[in-house]
């Protein structure tokens, strides 16, 4: 599809694929949208977040939403949840608290500086008169946390009702532009309902990111992970209930230095959602993430010893739910959801240059079906729904 019938596209509207599946185009008058994230209410509405502007990296990019409600035919208006002129607003989170609230969790930067981004914390309430109608209160920046923390994967709680935020944080190198090289995973925690947050690091875990925890079993908590030198997903483990992790180590999926998402199935198996793709499948290459901003910037690159060199611009396809039955370990089962170039050496949605399938994230609900969003060529945000007993079509590629 070209930018033009993609955003012809986006009309929010629900059309069947086949029997057992279902898609659509959410709706946005942004012309670069990406990074969604899928989220359950109370009475079964499901709410996608996302950031929408001009491009990565802008001051014009800011959190948007849109409901649909349970027997609807066609997703809510696109909602804006944030609104900061002087700084790129990222990557949303929403969780719902032990009492009920509902919060949004969003990255803020200047620029395309990483390591000087903030994280947002704001109340999301919901207008009881119309049920499509989402808004964020004022909230607050996570200020005790280090500058260069970014958030991605879903608020979990410890068995002591701490909230863990997972964290990847974006390390800096005086005098040095951001570019990936020293980035880690920590998780951080809330003891006290969100009022204060401490931050705890998961060892060894250069270039691990996006951290994305799974409800535990027998004892175990597996987290998954994105890796900045695009070879594999990677796991660690928590066993006393996420106050620790092990470092993390490789599965058998690909990455790409792409996003993933995870998440445990009413049946025990993990499910994982990537892109089966690493750099030693393709030898598509780009300089940084934010190649296109064109700002004036004079510092080098940040030099890559003592951490990793990132890859960059590796296709960001297909995108695969992918089943493990050994706690993560492996996953023999993968259903791939669509498949394309994935051309991502630009960042630009509206050349037609850019053909990612992206960024996806999952959701199972309470029927079994399973809930899907990710990046169409960073014009717009597609939704898959796919029937109970979706697992079935999931061939082994082993």
């Amino acid at each position: 599809m070209t930018p033009a019938e993609i955003a012809a596209a986006m009309t929010g509207r629900l059309h069947p694929v086949g029997e057992d599946r279902s898609e659509a185009m959410l709706p946005s008058p942004m012309i670069q949208n990406h990074a969604a994230f899928l989220h359950l209410l109370p009475d079964g509405a499901l709410v996608c977040a996302w950031f929408g502007g001009t491009l990565e990296g802008k001051s014009d990019i800011s959190i948007h939403a849109s409901v649909l409600v349970p027997g609807a035919d066609s997703w809510g208006p696109a909602l804006r949840l944030s609104d900061d002129p002087a700084h790129s607003e990222q990557n949303p989170v929403i969780f719902a608290a032990p009492d009920g609230g509902q919060w949004l969790f969003h990255t803020s930067q200047p620029s395309g500086n990483q390591d000087e981004c903030r994280i947002r914390m704001a109340p999301l309430t919901r207008d009881p008169q119309d049920p499509l109608q989402l808004s964020a209160g004022t909230g607050r920046y996570l200020d005790e946390l280090p500058r260069g923390c970014f958030v991605r994967g879903r608020v979990t709680l410890r068995p002591d009702g701490a909230w863990l935020l997972p964290i990847f944080r974006c390390v800096s190198r005086p005098g040095q532009k951001w570019n990936g090289s020293h980035d880690t995973a920590s998780v951080a925690v809330s003891t006290d309902g969100g009022a204060s947050w401490r931050l705890d690091d998961v060892p060894d875990s250069i270039g691990s990111v996006h951290m994305s925890p799974v409800e535990g079993r027998e004892g175990i908590i597996p987290a998954f992970y994105r890796r900045r030198q695009a070879d594999a997903v990677h796991v660690s483990l928590s066993r006393d209930g996420g106050t620790s992790w092990s470092a993390p180590q490789p599965t058998d999926l690909p990455n790409n230095n792409s996003s993933i998402a995870a998440i445990r199935m009413a049946d025990g198996r993990i499910a994982v959602i990537c892109n089966l793709s690493s750099a030693a499948s393709s030898t598509d290459r780009r300089a940084s993430l934010y190649d296109e901003l064109g700002e004036d910037d004079a510092r080098p690159d940040a030099d890559p010893t003592g951490g990793c060199v990132p890859v960059w611009g590796v296709p960001r396809a297909p995108v695969a739910v992918c089943l493990s039955e050994d706690g993560g370990h492996t996953f023999p089962l993968r259903l791939v959801i669509e498949d394309g170039p994935g051309t991502c050496t630009s960042n630009d949605s509206t050349d037609g240059r850019n053909k990612e399938l992206s960024y996806p994230w999952l959701l199972e609900a309470p029927d079994g079906s399973l809930h899907i969003a990710y990046t169409y060529h960073r014009r717009a945000i597609k939704y898959v729904r796919l029937s109970p007993g979706w697992a079935q079509s999931a061939r082994s590629m082993t």
